[in-house]
């Protein structure tokens, strides 16, 4: 399986870090070794000193495409989750100091939690879902779809023209601004409305 994470899908989060917003969508990948799920803790890696949470919608891709249109794009996705992009902030500003890729900011090991997934029918409108992030009991991101610079069809078909989705797939959808710095000690929970989706500790 791949993990397809949208970047900059939320207009106030690009401008929080100063970066452009996209035309169309940007995407890059994490390795399924940067699965983090069942709540087990995260432990913050020694390369870096400052990893950011970003909390993020997701959709797990539930069938074979390539070149799907928006059209038939929602027969290809079956289940809504939530989860988190850990991202290293100050290898990446190194990283994109001198042009080069991401994947050392990224793609590391545990950098993508899973928390729970729901069936797509649980919700009434895909472009209305509200979510957030707690830290330490304190919310500290919230987001709605409807925020989204491209909702979920847009990115299944744009996606699916450069790469083949399978089934197990995942697609992070972007985050919400409010990203911040984790500490050793923190407690992150994650909800979509009220329902609690994942609850896990930083070590």
């Amino acid at each position: 399986m791949k993990i397809i994470c949208i970047g900059r899908n939320y207009a106030k989060h690009a401008q929080e870090l100063n970066n452009d917003v996209p035309q169309e969508p940007v995407f890059f990948l994490k390795p399924d070794s940067a699965i983090l799920q069942k709540n087990k803790p995260f432990y913050i890696p020694d390369f870096t000193k400052e990893v950011h949470y970003e909390v993020e919608v997701l959709f797990r891709i539930c069938r074979l495409g390539k070149n799907i249109s928006t059209k038939f794009a929602p027969r290809y996705y079956s289940e809504v989750g939530l989860g988190i992009d850990f991202t290293a902030r100050d290898v990446q500003q190194e990283l994109k100091s001198q042009g080069l890729p991401w994947e050392k900011a990224k793609a590391f090991d545990a950098s993508a939690v899973l928390g729970e997934f729901l069936p797509v029918d649980h919700f009434e409108d895909l472009s209305n879902i509200d979510f957030c992030l707690k830290k330490n009991g304190e919310i500290v991101q919230k987001g709605n779809t409807k925020e989204m610079l491209f909702d979920v069809n847009h990115l299944v078909a744009h996606t699916s023209k450069y790469m083949t989705l399978k089934i197990g797939d995942i697609i992070f959808s972007g985050t919400p601004e409010g990203v911040g710095k984790v500490e050793i000690g923190d407690r992150l929970q994650g909800f979509i409305g009220d329902k609690m989706m994942f609850d896990f500790m930083v070590k």
